[in-house]
Order: structure tokens, then C-alpha cells, then sequence
């Protein structure tokens, strides 16, 4: 799996430590689905079934706010981070703004493009190995990457904060309906034009195929994450009724036997 560095040039690198390996337990008791979307997590729970101290369980949760999983409100506890429909909407209206704008800026400034052609590469393995974590990973380095490439950290810093805790939120509903990489195949080619586009040098058209496919992505988005994971619920639901029934069946025969 590729590695995607959110951090900024100026923050160290830290040697893994305690709160990594709890954070990245935590992170994986997201994506199954034990801890769903602003669902609280109390500090002292898990720290008895993680076997370590409440502090460590703090930093790892600190960790998580860094990476989008969790948020945090002061003097409340942390929870899993929860979008609504509407609010994915609005934040891919501006991703639109922000994405569209580093575009442009990076077809007017001719470059290294192998950042985000290394995203797209990613995409495309993802897609034959079915591997959705892959994809969602090489998505989101394709796009931090854009933004890192306009050379605007302002643009770079506000889209970090936009897109962290989205994609985020896309891991977590992905996850933890068992989805594949198949339902981004058909996004591939609009990563591939966007890239075509810079080379070609035309930022203006860049900045509004990149709005433009902000919209459509918006459109299909909450679909995807969201109301699959829904049909899933109900199918388990389904399957948890019917399995009721035929216990119910069976007792009854049971009965009228005996």
C-alpha cells in the first residue's frame, strides 16, 4: 500500500510509540464498524479492553483527530467523525473551488507531474486487486498532491482540512460495508483528463472540469459511502429475521414432537 504523507515540511517524524499502535487499534475498530459514526468513545472503556493507561488512549485519540477519524469539542469526549448528506455536498463544493483553483495553478507552472500520476497508478492497481483501502488511498494522494503542486500552502493548508476528515468518513462507510473498488472504476478517466489537461497547459479548462467533476462526484457520493451501508444493515437485518423465523419453526416443531 502506498504511503501518503499529510504531514507539513515543518512537523517531525516520530519514532511509533504506545498511542500509535492504540491509535491504529482504534482506527480499526472504526472501519469494522464497532465504533460508527458519532458514536462516543469513552476513554476508560478502552482502555481496559486495550489493556493500557486512559492517557494513552488520549494521545492515540489525539492522533485520530490529526487523521480525520475523530473530532473533538472542548471539554467533551472525542467522536467518530459523522457527516451528513448535506455536509458532504457542501464540502465537495468547495473542494470544487480549491481543487479547481490548484489546477490551474499547476498548468501555469509546468512540473513534475509524477505526484499525483503515482495516485492514479495507485487507482488503477486498486481496481484490479478489488482492494477499496488501496483506492481510497490512492484517491486521496492524488488529490493532496494537486494541491500540494499549486505551491499555494494556503490553498494546500485549507484543502488538508477539508480533505483528511472527508476521506476519513469515506474509509469508515466503505469499510465497513465490505465494499470493493469497483464503484470508482468509472472515475478513473476524469482523474486521467484533469492530468491531461495540466500538461496541455489549459489551467482555465483544468479549474472547470475540475468543478464540474466535484458536482458529478457529489452527486454519486453519498451513495456510495453512505447508502450502501444502509442496504447492508438491511440485508443483515433480513438475514437476522429469517434466521428468528426458522428458529421459531423449529422450536414449534419441537414442541408439537414431544
Amino acid at each position: 500500500m502506498g504511503v501518503i504523507d499529510l504531514r507539513r515540511p515543518s512537523e517531525p517524524v516520530v519514532e511509533p510509540l504506545v498511542k500509535h499502535t492504540v491509535a491504529e487499534s482504534l482506527r480499526k475498530e472504526i472501519s469494522r464498524g464497532a465504533l460508527h459514526p458519532g458514536m462516543r468513545i469513552v476513554e476508560g472503556t478502552w482502555a481496559r479492553r486495550f489493556g493500557v493507561a486512559q492517557g494513552s488512549i488520549r494521545e492515540a485519540i489525539n492522533l485520530l483527530e490529526q487523521d480525520g477519524f475523530v473530532t473533538k469539542a472542548a471539554g467533551r469526549s472525542a467522536r467518530v467523525v459523522s457527516l451528513s448528506e448535506e455536509s458532504v455536498g457542501k464540502l465537495f463544493e468547495l473542494r470544487g473551488a480549491l481543487e479547481g483553483l490548484a489546477a490551474r495553478l499547476v498548468a501555469q507552472r509546468p512540473g513534475d507531474l509524477r505526484p499525483i500520476e503515482e495516485g492514479l497508478a495507485m487507482m488503477r492497481e486498486a481496481l484490479k486487486t478489488g482492494r477499496a483501502e488501496d483506492m481510497l488511498d490512492g484517491d486521496l494522494k492524488f488529490h493532496m498532491e494537486l494541491c500540494r503542486l499549486s505551491d499555494n500552502a494556503y490553498l494546500f493548508d485549507h484543502a488538508r482540512k477539508v480533505l483528511v476528515p472527508l476521506f476519513a468518513f469515506a474509509r469508515i462507510r466503505v469499510l465497513s460495508s465490505g465494499q470493493d473498488a469497483s464503484v470508482w472504476g468509472k472515475d478513473l478517466e476524469a482523474h486521467q483528463r484533469i492530468i491531461d489537461l495540466i500538461k496541455e497547459g489549459h489551467g482555465e479548462i483544468a479549474e472547470q472540469y475540475v468543478r464540474h467533476a466535484m458536482a458529478r462526484f457529489a452527486r454519486n457520493a453519498y451513495d456510495t459511502w453512505e447508502r450502501k451501508q444502509a442496504q447492508a444493515t438491511a440485508n443483515r437485518s433480513r438475514k437476522s429475521s429469517k434466521r428468528h423465523e426458522t428458529e421459531a419453526v423449529l422450536a414449534a416443531d419441537m414442541q408439537i414432537s414431544f
